[in-house]
Formats: C-alpha cells, sequence, structure tokens
C-alpha cells in the first residue's frame, strides 16, 4: 500500500525536483524572470525537453509562468516549496528527537559511544 498522496504538494515538489534538470531550471530562475528561450539556452538539450520540465515544475507549483505577447517568462514560487519545507521539517524534528532520546538512554548507562553494558 502506498502512503504517498498524488495530490500532495510536498509530494508533487519532490517528484519534480528528483529530476537534475528541474532542480537547475528552477536555480536559475530563483532570482530572476527568464524567458523560456533564455532558460534553454543554459542546457545541452532540445528547447521541447526544457518547455516539458518547465510545464513538470508548474504543474508542482513551483514556477509561475508570465506570457508577455509571444514570450512565456518564468519564475520560481517560493511558496510552492512550503509543503516540502514542512515535510522537511517534520523528519528534521523527529531525527532530532530520536537523537535526543539516544543520548538520554546513553546517559542513563553511562555510555556515550551508544553501546549497553552488556556489549562493552
Amino acid at each position: 500500500m502506498s502512503t504517498t498522496d498524488p495530490g500532495d504538494p510536498a509530494d508533487a515538489a519532490l517528484r519534480a525536483l528528483a529530476e537534475p534538470r528541474r532542480r537547475a531550471i528552477l536555480q536559475l530562475v530563483a532570482h530572476d524572470e527568464l524567458a523560456a528561450g533564455e532558460i534553454a539556452a543554459a542546457f545541452d538539450v532540445s528547447r521541447t525537453a526544457v518547455s516539458q520540465h518547465l510545464t513538470v515544475l508548474k504543474e508542482a507549483g513551483l514556477l509561475h509562468e508570465r506570457r508577455e505577447a509571444t514570450r512565456r517568462l518564468y519564475r520560481a514560487r517560493p511558496e510552492g516549496l512550503a509543503g516540502l519545507r514542512d515535510l522537511l521539517d517534520d523528519l528534521w524534528d523527529s531525527a532530532l528527537d530520536t537523537a535526543r532520546r539516544l543520548v538520554e538512554a546513553d546517559a542513563g548507562t553511562g555510555r556515550t559511544d551508544g553501546a549497553t553494558e552488556e556489549t562493552a
């Protein structure tokens, strides 16, 4: 049984960002609005391939597209990463809680290397 929800913004962002070129595109437009042609010029792939990557990023809510005459301009949508940020924050909090419990458990045995008295 799958625990992923295809409608979950964090899941959509993770799937979109799994591809290295999409991450690179997002970095290109993180601070500047760029035309599709300018984005395509940064990669050694066809404009059609870049267009497909832009579509995936747009559908994941990570890009904003603005039309200006015949040009399409793209910029990052930082708010599109909010769901992913929340997921990572939850994972980080859980990892810190686990680390705290392990340290406290080790402190109770007087050991700091993770070994118990029986394995020492």
